[in-house]
C-alpha cells in the first residue's frame, strides 16, 4: 500500500506531460519565439522556484549553500548543463516534426527520452547489474520500447492515410535523424535531475521533507534549460524582429493558454519528482519511463478526442495494442521496485 501513492503521483504527472501540449494549438496571433518566451519562463522559473520557497524551508538558504560550496557547486553546474542540453531537444522536437509528423516524432522521442533517461542514472548505480531488480528494469525498458515503436507505426500509418503525398526519403531520414538526436538529448532532463540529488539531499539537511525536497533539484537543472530555451526565443526575436508581438491584439486566449501549457509542464515534473522520490533510490529509474510512456497514452487520447484518429480505424487498432503495451511495461516497471 505504501507503494500506492508514489506510482499514483506518477499517473497524475503523466497526465499533465500528455497534456501540455494542448497549449500549442492555440500559439496564434503570439508568434512561436514571443509565447515560447513566456511559456518557459513561467514553466521553468516562476513556477518551480515559487513553489520551492513555499515548501523548501530556508530555500534561499539552500540555494546560497549550493552554489558557493565548493563541493556542491561542480554538482549544481554539472545538472545545469545537463539542463541547457534538453533544452537543445526541446528545440529539435519542433525542427523534426514538420519532415516526419508529430505522431512519428512523439514515439521516437518519447521511446529513446525514457529509455536512456532511465538507463543512465541506473548504470551509475553501484551494483546495478547484480541487483535483482535488473532483469525487471530491463524487460521493462524493452516493453516500453516495442509499445512506443507501435505507436509510432500507427501514428504513420495514419498520416499515410491523411497525406496522400508523401515525403522525400532524403526529408524522412533527415528527420528521423534529428528526432533520434531530439529523444537523446531530452533524456538528460532526468539525468540532469539524478545529478542534482545532492541538493535535494542539502534542502532536507536544511528541514524539508523528502518529497518536497526534489523540489530543489528541479530548480537546479531547470536553470540550465531555461537559458536555453529563453535565449533562443530571445535570438529569434531579434532576428524576426517580432518583439512587437506581445501587444498584438486579441491575444488573451495565446496568453492563457501559455500560462496552461506551464502550470502543466511542471505541474508533470514537479509530481514526478516527489513519486520518485518516495519510491526509493530506484524511483528515477522505473519513474521516467513510465512518466513518457503514460503521457504517450494521455497526447494520444486527446489526439483522439480531437477526431485525429477518423477514417484511420486499422492505425488506431495499432495505436491501441500499443498503448496496452506501454501499461504492461508500467506493471513490470513497478512491480521491479517490489522484488527484493
Amino acid at each position: 500500500m505504501e507503494l500506492f501513492f508514489p506510482f499514483l503521483l506518477i499517473i497524475f504527472a503523466s497526465v499533465f506531460q500528455g497534456s501540455f501540449g494542448l497549449g500549442m494549438k492555440y500559439m496564434e496571433p503570439l508568434k512561436w519565439e514571443s509565447w515560447w518566451l513566456i511559456h518557459v519562463t513561467i514553466a521553468m522559473i516562476i513556477i518551480p522556484v515559487t513553489w520551492a520557497f513555499i515548501v523548501v524551508p530556508d530555500f534561499a538558504l539552500v540555494l546560497k549553500e549550493a552554489f558557493t560550496n565548493p563541493d556542491l557547486s561542480t554538482v549544481v553546474y554539472s545538472a545545469m548543463f545537463f539542463g541547457f542540453l534538453w533544452g537543445i531537444g526541446g528545440i529539435l522536437f519542433g525542427v523534426s516534426v514538420p519532415y516526419i509528423g508529430l505522431s512519428l516524432t512523439m514515439g521516437i522521442v518519447m521511446g529513446l527520452a525514457g529509455s536512456v533517461g532511465a538507463l543512465i542514472p541506473f548504470f551509475q548505480m553501484e551494483n546495478a547489474i547484480e541487483s535483482v531488480q535488473f532483469p525487471y528494469v530491463i524487460s521493462g525498458l524493452i516493453i516500453t520500447l516495442i509499445g512506443v515503436a507501435l505507436t509510432a507505426k500507427a501514428g504513420i500509418d495514419k498520416d499515410k492515410l491523411v497525406n496522400s503525398n508523401e515525403g522525400e526519403k532524403s526529408s524522412i531520414v533527415k528527420g528521423i535523424s534529428i528526432a533520434v538526436a531530439c529523444g537523446i538529448l531530452s533524456a538528460l532532463l532526468n539525468v540532469g535531475f539524478v545529478k542534482a540529488t545532492p541538493v535535494a539531499e542539502l534542502a532536507e539537511r536544511f528541514g524539508s521533507i523528502e518529497r518536497n525536497a526534489s523540489l530543489a533539484a528541479w530548480v537546479i537543472v531547470l536553470l540550465g534549460a531555461f537559458l536555453m530555451n529563453a535565449g533562443y526565443a530571445i535570438f529569434l526575436l531579434f532576428k524576426n524582429n517580432t518583439w512587437y508581438n506581445f501587444k498584438v491584439n486579441q491575444s488573451a486566449k495565446s496568453y492563457k493558454w501559455a500560462i496552461l501549457s506551464s502550470v502543466f509542464w511542471f505541474g508533470a515534473l514537479g509530481v514526478y519528482g516527489q513519486g520518485a522520490a518516495l519510491i526509493g533510490p530506484i524511483g528515477q529509474v522505473i519513474g521516467w519511463p513510465m512518466l513518457l510512456g503514460l503521457s504517450l497514452i494521455v497526447s494520444n487520447f486527446w489526439a483522439y478526442k480531437a477526431g485525429e484518429w477518423q477514417n484511420a480505424k486499422k492505425p488506431f487498432r495499432i495505436l491501441f495494442f500499443g498503448l496496452v503495451i506501454l501499461i504492461l511495461a508500467s506493471v513490470v516497471l513497478g512491480y521491479s521496485n517490489s522484488v527484493t
